[in-house]
């Protein structure tokens, strides 16, 4: 079985993913949704964090960079989902 860069690139994304949505239910106080839970939330997260820092203007790239746009694009994410749900 051959493991080319493109699988590598999702599996980390998967793990940047299911990192930030872990971060994302501590730093908002919500806790750990579970595995499947924080990975969805956190590849979510990651989508919309992208797409909100290029926005601003800003660029990053590595590893760092990527754990970070994700949590802010999960606690986005969660702040968004739980002003939907008292209403």
């Amino acid at each position: 079985m051959r493991c080319y860069a493109s699988d590598m690139d999702f599996l980390w994304f998967l793990l940047i993913g299911l990192a930030a949505g872990y971060l994302a239910g501590h730093i908002t106080k919500r806790g750990s949704s579970g595995v499947v839970g924080d990975l969805i939330i956190g590849v979510i997260g990651a989508i919309l964090g992208g797409a909100i820092i290029r926005f601003l203007g800003f660029h990053g790239s590595g590893l760092l960079a990527s754990l970070i746009t994700a949590t802010v694009g999960a606690i986005v994410l969660l702040v968004a989902l739980s002003y939907v749900r008292k209403k």
